[in-house]
């Protein structure tokens, strides 16, 4: 099945309707109606299984509002029956008043925000049909119907077309970009930190929970795990946080495309938390985090942190040294004027001088301009292990023989070399090592230029770039009268 050429068509289908004006509503759209196929789906794996069991199966939504009722009733054999299946209007107005209010009640009654009843209302809560058209929804409605959740090759194909519509979603412009980190530089972050089975993952930017999603497969695929350790890895080890309802939204889908039943993501803002009330019970081992790029907290939010800024991703810093345990690891991006910014005293030095000393910050990675399409920021990634002091950085500068764009984005190989040096901390043309002690303790300054660049050619002086004009036009000169002569010009 052509997957890919489903998903365009019910993006012509969407674009074509009033109610949809761009990708961030086009993706939208689709999560909801792409969400309830795969809630139907996973119902019948869940019956079929209780059957072969010899247990009964209860339904999570009653018959009414089962996909097969409204969405996709079928004939005896098997085809669509279009003459049950409501349209227009009547479609429409069934979502509008009677399906998404009975989705969103579910969030009310469910007994755990963990359970997937509950992520049911919380999505629901969020979203609205902002298809115009019930002739429009009849068309995406049986579009989506054609895809199937039944195998992990199909839920990995579909995994891949909805992150595509996620990284679109981000070329768009808007802010659809917060939500989009590159998936090779995910990858490359992860191997980095390495997150193994026993792990708490925490991501409290989580977007459309691409970092989470990469630590499942990262540990999925790590080792042959048991039936004990599969359960944990999709119930307590990836936990995530999102304050946009659209982010949300999408990085529950995208985990659940992923092959998490139901996802640990609250709806919430981090910062609004005080990060004194974290007790160690909430620290996780791991972090993984691309936090938002120039954001701006007013007062009431930074009251909650040491060190009041109101850089959005510094709070963020804070907020994630203080979730680790001791020994927990830490991969994030950041701006690269972190690395410099600010005088002695100030707070920007102020979080550098706390991550020096409570954390061993072992790895900087300077990433290339464009790494991030329309961001318009130069970024590093800071990898730490938080309860011992920094005593030496790794540094590696990632360049690149082209530039980086919408058209020509950051692939694997770009990383290669930085992962695999990454393990040595071997210093070459692009890596080099700083101690501590060298740099500025005042500032805790870490902007440390690559000493193992090769030095330019100095610019030679006039006079030899004359005498070198010279000697080339007397060496043409020569070669002309040897070329007359052999055709024998006199």
């Amino acid at each position: 099945m052509n997957y890919d050429a489903i998903f365009k068509n019910i993006d012509d289908k969407l674009w074509k309707d009033a109610g949809c004006d761009s990708e961030l509503d086009y993706i939208e759209q689709t999560s909801w109606i792409l969400f309830l196929k795969y809630l139907d789906d996973l119902e019948k794996e869940n019956k079929a299984a209780a059957e072969l069991s010899n247990k009964t199966y209860s339904q999570i939504l009653s018959n009414e509002f089962s996909w097969e009722t409204w969405a996709a009733p079928k004939k005896a054999d098997g085809s669509l029956d279009y003459n049950a299946a409501k349209t227009g209007d009547d479609l429409k107005d069934f979502v509008n008043t009677e399906l998404f209010p009975y989705l969103k009640s579910f969030k009310s009654v469910a007994n755990d925000a963990n359970t997937l009843e509950y992520k049911i209302g919380q999505i629901f809560s969020e979203l609205s049909n902002k298809l115009q058209s019930g002739y429009s929804l009849r068309e995406v409605i049986n579009k989506v119907n054609e895809l199937q959740f039944l195998s992990n090759e199909e839920k990995h194909e579909l995994s891949s077309l909805y992150e595509d519509k996620i990284k679109n979603m981000g070329n768009a412009g808007r802010n659809g970009g917060e939500y989009y980190t590159p998936r090779p530089l995910i990858q490359a972050i992860t191997q980095v930190v390495n997150p193994v089975i026993g792990d708490k993952v925490y991501d409290g930017a989580v977007g459309s929970a691409g970092f989470l999603c990469e630590a499942y497969s990262h540990i999925l695929n790590s080792k042959e795990l048991s039936a004990t350790e599969f359960q944990q890895l999709q119930t307590s080890t990836l936990y995530g946080k999102e304050k946009k309802s659209l982010a949300y939204v999408i990085g529950t889908m995208n985990m659940i495309l992923h092959g998490i039943e139901a996802p640990n993501i609250l709806h919430g803002n981090t910062l609004g938390e005080n990060i004194a009330d974290i007790q160690e019970k909430d620290r996780v081992d791991v972090v993984l985090a691309n936090p938002p790029f120039g954001g701006k907290e007013r007062a009431e939010v930074q009251q909650n942190f040491p060190i009041a800024t109101s850089e959005t991703a510094y709070l963020f810093l804070q907020h994630f040294i203080k979730m680790l345990k001791v020994g927990g690891r830490c991969g994030i991006v950041i701006k690269n004027t972190f690395l410099s910014n600010g005088a002695t005293g100030s707070a920007d030095a102020t979080i550098r001088k706390e991550l020096l000393e409570n954390c061993n910050l072992h790895t900087v990675l300077d990433l290339p301009g464009g790494t991030f399409t329309g961001a318009g920021v130069k970024t590093v990634v800071l990898f730490f292990t938080k309860g011992e002091p920094t005593k030496n950085v790794w540094f590696y500068q990632l360049n690149l023989d082209r530039n980086l764009g919408k058209t020509n984005p950051l692939n694997e190989k770009d990383l290669a070399d930085f992962v695999a040096l990454q393990k040595t901390k071997a210093e070459s043309e692009n890596s080099w090592n700083v101690k501590l002690k060298d740099i500025d303790l005042e500032t805790f300054d870490l902007s440390a230029k690559n000493p193992n660049t090769p030095e330019e050619a100095p610019l030679r002086q006039p006079n030899e770039i004359l005498n070198a004009i010279a000697a080339l036009d007397k060496e043409t000169a020569d070669v002309m009268n040897d070329l007359k002569l052999l055709i024998g010009d006199d």
